[in-house]
């Protein structure tokens, strides 16, 4: 038997705004192998959508699965081939599925990614919007998807890459090409690392690739300086609240530089040039010393004055809230891009009682449609009516 859950009770919790603008929710979501569901069908009713119990019973899988409707590699940046799930005898099964009821407005929408296994071990990943096979990049123009994970508690005080991350997902969800052109600067970058290191290489070889990488890093840096001005107009037009705002900005030479209105060729020839005179640089480093790869994310605690690094974790914590529901606004206000998607993974957790009311209260005024995940059911009755809570125990999911 089909075990699914169906929603009890009405939509009477959205607000005004709600009713007045209609927003992209997830309708309904089915999985079949998918890390440890066997099989799940969940049918909801366009609220806010809470996931309960106890640590490895299959919250984040299912966050996961939802998040895998985005470009790229979902909340986990996880092969796809590691979310085949595996019997009691850790057999993987032949293919993954996952299927989504979108309402857009008073428009309805399919989307499905699926990924399957020949006998040799091959893989052949699948993507239909409307049941039409398409690019699983095309499905974000259906709905942007944004998350917060316990991963990215240490953003600030991590490595410059994991700002960069962090950063380029928040750019995804404006542009969801900006992971197709990060995705061809990175290998057209390993190709040139390579031909460099073998030493000998034909110029012109090496001229194509900078070429290619000079074209997708101006796009890449236009799109991180566009995004984080909708970002800060956001965070400066929130009230005073439970999560502070943040003065942010970008270091990279050429976001800056796009920042300052250079024209998208001139970046683009810019970074050609600089490739071109580090190649004896690069060739003894063994990497490409100077590029987008190499931007940081610099976010100041506005109130304090003080860079995010040398916030209290409790502090950074809550900068981090504050980035996300601002990036949301931002999207939310975009005349031409579909609302977006919250995925809050444990963030309720890390929340004192008051600030856990006033997120569920942002959340609620934002619109659209967040899903959170806790161990206990308590952690969302701040919510009451304002959202469905499901129980989730060993790959099976009931809502009470």
């Amino acid at each position: 038997m089909t075990p699914e859950v169906h929603a009890r009770g009405k939509v009477s919790a959205m607000t005004d705004l709600e009713h007045r603008r209609p927003h992209v929710r997830l309708m309904r979501i089915a999985l079949q192998d998918f890390r440890n569901y066997a099989w799940l069908q969940l049918h909801l009713d366009g609220r806010h959508v809470c996931l309960y119990g106890a640590n490895g019973a299959g919250k984040t899988n299912l966050m996961e699965a939802v998040s895998m409707l985005s470009p790229g590699r979902g909340l986990r940046g996880a092969e796809f081939t590691d979310l085949i799930r595996r019997d009691a005898e850790g057999q993987p099964a032949r293919r993954w599925a996952l299927s989504a009821d979108v309402r857009d407005g008073d428009i309805d929408r399919k989307l499905s990614l699926s990924l399957e296994r020949d006998d040799e071990g091959r893989s052949k990943r699948t993507a239909r919007l409307d049941g039409v096979t398409t690019a699983q990049n095309d499905l974000g123009e259906v709905m942007r998807i944004i998350w917060l994970t316990p991963a990215m508690d240490r953003v600030f005080v991590g490595p410059a890459g994991d700002r960069r991350r962090f950063l380029d997902r928040q750019v995804m969800a404006h542009f969801p090409s900006h992971g197709t052109f990060g995705a061809a600067y990175e290998k057209a970058m390993r190709q040139r690392n390579a031909l460099l290191e073998r030493g000998g290489a034909d110029p012109a070889w090496l001229d194509a690739l900078e070429l290619g990488m000079a074209s997708a890093a101006a796009a890449m840096a236009t799109h991180r300086v566009d995004a984080v001005k909708m970002m800060q107009e956001a965070i400066l037009a929130r009230p005073e609240g439970a999560f502070p705002k943040a003065l942010i900005d970008l270091d990279g030479v050429f976001e800056t530089e796009a920042a300052n209105g250079v024209a998208l060729t001139d970046i683009e020839q810019e970074i050609a040039a600089q490739l071109r005179k580090n190649r004896p640089r690069d060739q003894a480093a063994g990497r490409t010393t100077q590029g987008v790869h190499r931007t940081d994310l610099r976010v100041i605690h506005g109130p304090k004055g003080l860079p995010a690094d040398q916030c209290s974790t409790g502090e950074q914590k809550a900068l981090l809230m504050g980035l996300i529901l601002s990036n949301a606004q931002a999207l939310f206000e975009r005349d031409f891009a579909p609302s977006p998607l919250l995925l809050l993974d444990e963030a309720a957790a890390h929340l004192d009682s008051d600030r856990r009311a006033a997120l569920y209260d942002e959340l609620t005024a934002l619109g659209g449609q967040a899903w959170l995940t806790g161990t206990d059911h308590s952690l969302f009755d701040a919510f009451g009516d304002r959202a469905q809570r499901f129980e989730v125990s060993h790959g099976v999911v009931q809502e009470g």
